[in-house]
């Protein structure tokens, strides 16, 4: 009532159950008030007598390294590649730089042997196992393949590739990537046409001493792929070496890129010689092409010391290998040089 004596104007209206609730909720938050007890300060506070901390130590398992058994299946500790484990592992390695005098870190705790690749799967046991495991899988070795020529000539292609093992975070290396592939230009079923084209396509690669063809490959990223390309390259050259253009069939002698002997009037008069010695007729031209000039003694060496001449150039050894062919084709004495 106080209240609404102080706040009471003239001339205003006011609701009265408003200001009876109002008050009545003023009451009651004052005998709330009331109830609740002071709360003390306790400056001095009385020390209570504190139990003695007992510490329990904990039963800590032996490392399991130490458990193993001497003649366990390892096969089955370490059945894969993974990341070392120092409580795998009953050996006490180490590894890592310290300087000098001391012995290097052991194996727990030690990032040396976690980042670089192991080989522990890959024990001489595991490897027989896993050998007679897929043993089963496997063909006997061919009986008549008992020797490198037997080899080369059932399997005349040959595939070189390289893998390597380093230490690293990785296990790939770029060069594995490379492919070669060697092959005979003997082992080739070429003719004459077909011969010179392949050797001008293949360019450097043939090597004349070994007569090999030699392709290399690492422009692709992955392994199988160079080995198609390479196989690509072989396939592709070949039958492009058999291929006749329109303008090929027009060659005339003076054309070619290389002396052919059996073209040249070199040929014609070996034979025409050959047939005047041995006292029999003339042959025709059709005769003289069809004539083989390993009939004729001597004749393929000097066959080849003429071609090695024309088309090697002119040159000391050329030009010796030319005098004796010549000698030995006439039946004269050797060459002697006076010292």
């Amino acid at each position: 009532m106080s209240l609404f004596i102080r706040n009471y104007k003239p001339g205003s209206v006011y609701n009265a159950q408003i200001i009876w609730r109002y008050h009545s909720n003023k009451v009651e938050m004052a005998k709330k008030e009331d109830e609740e007890e002071f709360r003390v300060l306790d400056i001095l506070k009385t020390r209570t007598r504190l139990q003695r901390k007992v510490t329990r130590r904990a039963d800590i398992q032996p490392d399991r390294s130490e458990k193993m058994k001497t003649d366990q299946n390892w096969g089955n500790v370490w059945p894969g590649p993974r990341s070392f484990h120092p409580s795998s592992v009953p050996l006490p390695l180490r590894q890592g730089y310290v300087p000098k005098g001391q012995a290097p870190p052991g194996k727990k705790a030690n990032a040396e042997l976690m980042k670089v690749p192991n080989f522990l799967h890959l024990t001489p046991p595991v490897i027989k196992m896993q050998c007679e495991a897929i043993k089963k899988f496997c063909t006997p070795w061919p009986e008549l393949l008992n020797n490198e020529e037997a080899i080369e000539q059932n399997y005349p292609v040959e595939i070189i590739t390289s893998d390597y093992c380093h230490a690293s975070p990785t296990i790939r290396n770029p060069l594995s990537r490379i492919a070669t592939l060697r092959v005979k230009l003997s082992d080739l079923k070429l003719d004459n046409h077909a011969r010179d084209k392949f050797l001008r396509l293949v360019g450097d690669k043939y090597n004349e001493g070994t007569d090999l063809v030699t392709i290399t490959a690492d422009r692709c990223p992955v392994r199988k792929q160079n080995l198609d390309y390479v196989n690509y390259l072989l396939t592709a050259c070949y039958y492009e070496s058999w291929n006749v253009e329109d303008w090929e069939k027009d060659k005339a002698l003076e054309d070619m890129e290389y002396y052919d002997f059996d073209q040249n009037p070199s040929k014609a008069n070996l034979v025409a010689w050959f047939m005047r010695v041995s006292k029999k007729g003339d042959l025709t031209d059709d005769e003289v092409k069809a004539f083989d000039v390993n009939n004729i003694p001597n004749g393929p060496e000097y066959k080849k010391a003429v071609s090695d001449l024309f088309n090697n150039s002119e040159s000391d050894q050329t030009l010796e290998d030319y005098d004796a062919a010549v000698r030995k084709l006439l039946g004269l004495p050797e060459k002697k040089v006076l010292q």
